[in-house]
């Protein structure tokens, strides 16, 4: 690569089939890499160039490779050697014990792709031929037998995510009821419990990102008690999110019409949920300005 290659990294999935790649592939999209699938080995050079070329927009990018590509796939040596001589590549090997792979490939009732009119074994036993050389080569091999698909992405995100990404990204919502329940919540919270700023004409052209408004709510019985208690409740189910690579969350927190009460407690709640390690928070209005 050149330009900007010391900040560039091209990784290349490849391996057994049933080992795991999509699921790998699938895992480093949401850390924000570039993910190609079933690439031909014969484009991994372009690839690199185009990534290259794109700079630093485009920082990491992860070709999967695998024996899909037929006899194409038989220049895979020749392309990985080529990328390494060139520029910063590194090659991820997936592998699993036949047993392993027989049980998969049994529970999705598809044929390996090298089985022919043989069995799955003898599909299983001509990939690990071919992929040999490639295996010896690669820089990091996962052995995926005894992982289910949560435990394999968050092994992927331990190794390239970044140092500091957060864990899981949480959205704050708040909401009308009246307008129906957000159909992307994880998890609702409803504070029509405390009295409605619409009834003290003062307030009610007014929202809950006014002062007034938040002030007025938060000096009902149970709001404070009610934000710090649900903060606190919500802090285990996070880092239970992380540990299962959940990787974002939306908390909805609902009054009548979204307007006032809902968006003070939405405010303060993600406040307190920021001092959760790991979260990234974002809050969002969606009833804000209906009638």
């Amino acid at each position: 690569m050149s330009g900007d290659s010391e900040q560039q990294e091209l990784l290349i999935v490849t391996g057994m089939s049933g080992a795991g790649r999509s699921t790998v592939g699938n895992s480093l999209e949401d850390l924000g890499w570039y993910v190609v699938d079933n690439l031909p080995p014969q484009m991994l050079g372009p690839l690199s160039e185009l990534a290259a070329h794109a700079g630093t927009a485009v920082p990491k990018v992860a070709a999967v490779v695998d024996v899909r590509g037929g006899k194409l796939f038989a220049d895979v040596q020749e392309a990985v050697n080529s990328l390494r001589d060139d520029g910063r590549v590194r090659v991820l090997y997936l592998e699993a014990t036949d047993a392993a792979l027989v049980r998969r490939f049994e529970q999705v009732r598809r044929p390996h792709p090298l089985q022919g009119d043989g069995t799955l074994l003898d599909g299983i036993g001509a990939e690990r031929t071919l992929l040999g050389e490639l295996r010896a080569s690669s820089d990091i091999i996962i052995d995926t037998s005894e992982l289910n698909i949560h435990q394999l992405a968050t092994l992927i995100a331990e190794k390239f995510g970044e140092e500091h990404a957060p864990g899981v990204q949480v959205t704050v919502l708040s909401f009308g009821f009246k307008y129906g329940l957000p159909a992307d919540a994880d998890l609702v919270a409803d504070c029509r419990f405390l009295p409605n700023p619409f009834w003290v004409p003062e307030l009610r052209p007014k929202t809950g990102l006014d002062p007034e408004v938040s002030d007025y709510v938060f000096q009902q019985d149970g709001a404070q008690e009610f934000v710090e208690s649900y903060a606190k409740a919500l802090a285990p189910v996070l880092r239970g999110y992380q540990q299962e690579n959940k990787r974002h969350a939306t908390i909805a927190v609902g009054c009548t019409g979204g307007k006032h009460r809902s968006i003070a407690i939405a405010q303060q709640l993600a406040q307190d949920l920021r001092k959760v390690p790991g979260v990234a928070v974002s809050v969002k209005h969606r009833d804000l300005g209906r009638e």
